[in-house]
């Protein structure tokens, strides 16, 4: 699932392509808003919440989540689309470009007094003008008994980390995802959790060991059986989350995080 730098550098894009720029087309195809026609109105604003990407048009908020294979992209007026028609979700047009939302998890359009219903339960955004380190830190130790990892991924909490920040935040920290939240520095996590994300917001590539080379960029995310940068032991995976739904693969190096 894109991560919140994956969703910040979305919005930027949109902004360059619409915003300040009348709508002259927008198709949403999906049931409930297939009606829905913004032409006319002018694009105010695209932000990113966390992993949510909230477009300000007139009155109204187009609010959407990526969830694992969704993505938003930008196109010259009239060029060929990179993903087939039936995937596309919203189809946003001004006079200099096309903006596509193809596969997107989540996809609505409300009227802007009610965009609290869409992200009004998201934690401080790492990534936004009102990040709040000690509210997320107040979340995050209301419930001691969670998993660290669990609770770093839950967005009620703080917005904007997913699975691969989880399981490098646990082995900087030394700490096994499983490890209970209540026990854990969840001062220092935070902190660090939110110098790695805005050190990559503006990266085409997501890296935490500090080596941009592709392959090397993840101290254990995705690398199950393979070496500890550090230690060398053969690095192990996991499956764990708040429910069965919920679970995730966990990665982490059995003899550096303890």
């Amino acid at each position: 699932m894109p991560e919140g730098d994956t969703v910040y550098q979305a919005a930027r894009r949109l902004e360059r392509a619409l915003v300040g720029r009348v709508l002259t087309e927008t198709d949403f195809r999906v049931p409930a808003y297939a009606t829905v026609d913004l032409s006319g109105e002018r694009m105010d604003e695209v932000v990113s919440r966390g992993k949510h990407l909230l477009m300000h048009a007139g009155g109204f908020t187009i609010h959407s989540h990526l969830k694992m294979e969704g993505t938003w992209e930008v196109y010259p007026p009239g060029a060929r689309w990179r993903h087939p028609g039936y995937q596309a979700r919203a189809v946003l047009r001004n006079a200099d470009a096309q903006a596509v939302g193809f596969q997107l998890g989540v996809l609505e359009v409300l009227p802007r007094e009610r965009e609290d219903e869409a992200v009004g339960h998201l934690g401080p955004d790492l990534l936004g003008p009102d990040w709040d380190a000690e509210e997320a830190l107040r979340r995050l130790s209301a419930h001691p008994d969670v998993p660290v990892a669990v609770a770093l991924l839950d967005q009620r909490n703080l917005a904007g980390l997913g699975n691969v920040y989880a399981n490098e935040l646990c082995f900087l920290r030394g700490i096994l995802p499983t490890h209970p939240a209540g026990d854990t520095d969840l001062a220092a996590a935070v902190d660090l959790g939110h110098r790695l994300i805005t050190a990559n917001r503006d990266r085409p590539l997501r890296v935490t060991t500090g080596d941009t080379r592709r392959g090397r960029n993840t101290w254990v995310y995705g690398r199950r059986g393979q070496p500890c940068r550090r230690c060398g032991t053969p690095i192990r995976s996991a499956s764990l989350g708040r429910t069965e739904l919920e679970e995730r693969v966990t990665y982490f190096c059995p003899v550096c995080q303890t």
